[in-house]
């Protein structure tokens, strides 16, 4: 048998392996199009906490109730798992959807408004739709509290959600079939086109660029600058003079969505909380009274600082951060419960 060698120019090389390379597809962006899936389309490199389906058990179903409800069947039906937590469910301090008006910013102001309208809590947690969009999880002031237990969860979306059931939650690890479901159910809450503030001639060139008609990393950079993909925290702290308070001028009408979306929240009905508060003048008595103290019983206190476990009571109040409730936020909710005492 005779055998040939063929030698090809470069030119004609390169002509050839460009007829075996995958062509642009177009893809139809609608208002629920994924935004991971127009950034793959677009040639972004793939989030390193897609879903390890080689796992068995694994499921987005299973995924949701342990993020809302803490506890679920074992896959093999024989009774159920361990809660999670016996303080917590994720839902406790985060939401799942959209709660901010435009995802570009982490503004309070902006936020206390949309989840008034919305009927949102407010919440010290920033929400988990769309965290699978991010790129980094515990950001800014929280390594002043977690140390280097930060480290670990910082860049690594499965980090962040061990360090949240252990040390936020109190809780338990997750078992390597309950991590993947909770990735599983959190890919279903991401990102989607709609809920950008996406002007029409930027989601032209973001279109035309899918289909090969335009620069792709320029349209993948221009699609990422239209929502955060971190959520940065400052810590702040009560002000020096708690009977002076932060010197802003407190807005009673904010305050009460301050109050009825963020303490009733944890408080009504003591639904994560000993701790009791309804709309009663005896509760707003007790805030308006410890406000300027300098004790754990001050809103000043347990809102920057938060409250920590303890042996026999693990359940705590995190604290809120600048970009979760504002000075302003603050002072107004004192002007909430001060004028309902009265």
């Amino acid at each position: 048998m005779r055998s040939f060698i063929i030698f090809l120019t470069p030119l004609l090389l390169l002509s050839l392996l460009a007829g075996f390379q995958p062509q642009d597809k177009p893809i139809e962006i609608s208002s629920d199009t994924s935004v991971a899936e127009v950034l793959d389309a677009l040639g972004a490199a793939p989030a390193e906490h897609r879903v390890n389906t080689d796992i068995d058990d694994v499921s987005a179903e299973i995924g949701r109730q342990l993020v809302h409800e803490g506890v679920v069947p074992y896959p093999d039906g024989e009774g159920k798992t361990r809660r999670q937590s016996k303080h917590f469910v994720c839902t406790s301090c985060h939401n799942t959807v959209k709660e901010d008006p435009d995802l570009r910013y982490a503004d309070p102001e902006a936020r206390l408004a949309y989840v008034a309208e919305k009927n949102i809590p407010f919440l010290p947690g920033t929400t988990l739709y769309g965290v699978v969009n991010r790129k980094t999880y515990y950001n800014g002031d929280y390594e002043k509290k977690y140390g280097d237990l930060v480290r670990p969860a910082r860049n690594d979306l499965r980090g962040a959600i061990a360090l949240c059931a252990t040390e936020c939650a109190q809780g338990r690890e997750l078992e390597d079939w309950e991590m993947e479901s909770i990735l599983a159910y959190l890919w279903t809450i991401d990102l989607k086109m709609g809920d950008l503030s996406l002007p029409d001639n930027s989601l032209s060139s973001i279109e035309a660029a899918t289909m090969g008609k335009g620069d792709k990393k320029a349209a993948a950079a221009l699609l990422n600058s239209y929502f955060l993909d971190h959520s940065p925290a400052t810590f702040l702290v009560p002000p020096t003079d708690r009977v002076a308070g932060y010197g802003e001028e407190g807005d009673p009408m904010n305050g009460a969505l301050v109050y009825e979306q963020s303490c009733l929240h944890c408080h009504g009905e003591r639904r994560y909380s000993f701790f009791n508060l309804d709309e009663s003048t005896y509760s707003f008595n007790f805030l308006e009274k410890h406000f300027p103290t300098y004790s754990r019983y001050s809103s000043y206190q347990v809102l920057r600082y938060g409250t920590s476990p303890s042996p026999g009571k693990r359940a705590y109040m995190p604290h809120y951060t600048q970009e979760r409730m504002s000075n302003q936020q603050v002072e107004d909710l004192r002007a909430f419960v001060s004028k309902g005492m009265n």
